[in-house]
C-alpha cells in the first residue's frame, strides 16, 4: 500500500505585502466575524500523541539554543478543531491544508497558493477564542493515523517549516510566546503565535 504524507506551511505576510507583518495587518480592512463561546478553550487538553509531538518540538528547540514555548490552551483548540475538521472535510481540488470547511462557526475558505484566502487563516485564533494575535499554521497529512515523530521529522526536512519551528530566516526576529497542536486521525496541525496565551498552559487529558 503507498503511503501519503503532505505537509503545508502558511507563507509569511512580508513575502506578500513587502512590509512589516504588524503593519500589513493593521491596513487590511477586513474583520473577522464573531462566533466565540463563552470560554470554548475552558476544557482544553491534549491526547498523548499531541503532548508528544510538543515535547518533541521542545527538544529539537533546545538543541537550537531556543527557549520552551508555553503550551497555549486558545492555540491548541484552533489546532484540534482545524484537524478535525480537515480529517472530516477533506479540501478538494486547489484548497490546500489551510482552508476551513464550511460546516463549522467560524468563516469557511478554500486556501490556495495565490494565498488570497489568509486573512482567513490569520484570524481563525480571534474568531474561535479569545486569542487576539495573529495565527501561523504549520500542517501535516499521513495516509494513516499521524505519528509525533513523523510528523515533526516532515517538518525538519522541509525548507518552509522547519524555520517557522526553529525561528530562522525569515522568521528569526519573532519570538513565539504560544503553540498549539491539534493531531487527529491523519492530520496535524501546529500553531504559532506571539502574543502569550491568557488562558492556563494545556495540560494532558485525563
Amino acid at each position: 500500500m503507498r503511503i501519503l504524507k503532505r505537509t503545508f506551511l502558511f507563507v509569511l505576510p512580508l513575502l506578500l505585502f513587502g512590509s512589516s507583518v504588524p503593519r500589513s495587518i493593521e491596513v487590511n480592512v477586513y474583520k473577522a466575524p464573531e462566533f466565540i463561546e463563552e470560554n470554548p478553550v475552558k476544557n482544553v487538553c491534549v491526547s498523548e500523541e499531541e503532548l508528544k509531538l510538543y515535547n518533541l518540538i521542545t527538544e529539537y528547540r533546545k538543541q537550537k539554543k531556543l527557549p520552551k514555548i508555553p503550551l497555549s490552551k486558545s492555540l491548541t483548540f484552533v489546532a484540534q478543531t482545524h484537524s478535525k475538521d480537515l480529517m472530516e472535510n477533506k479540501p478538494t481540488g486547489e484548497c490546500n491544508m489551510h482552508s476551513w470547511s464550511n460546516k463549522g462557526k467560524w468563516t469557511s475558505c478554500c486556501y490556495t497558493p495565490d494565498h488570497k484566502q489568509s486573512q482567513c487563516m490569520w484570524n481563525k485564533p480571534s474568531e474561535l477564542t479569545s486569542y487576539k494575535s495573529t495565527g501561523f499554521e504549520i500542517s501535516y497529512y499521513y495516509s494513516k493515523d499521524v505519528k509525533a515523530e513523523g510528523a515533526l521529522e516532515s517538518w525538519k526536512q522541509s525548507k518552509g517549516h522547519n524555520p517557522v519551528i526553529i525561528n530562522s530566516g525569515i522568521w528569526k526576529d519573532y519570538k513565539w510566546n504560544a503553540i498549539g497542536i491539534g493531531i487527529y486521525k491523519n492530520y496535524a496541525t501546529v500553531w504559532f503565535g506571539t502574543e502569550v496565551d491568557k488562558e492556563e498552559v494545556a495540560v494532558k487529558c485525563k
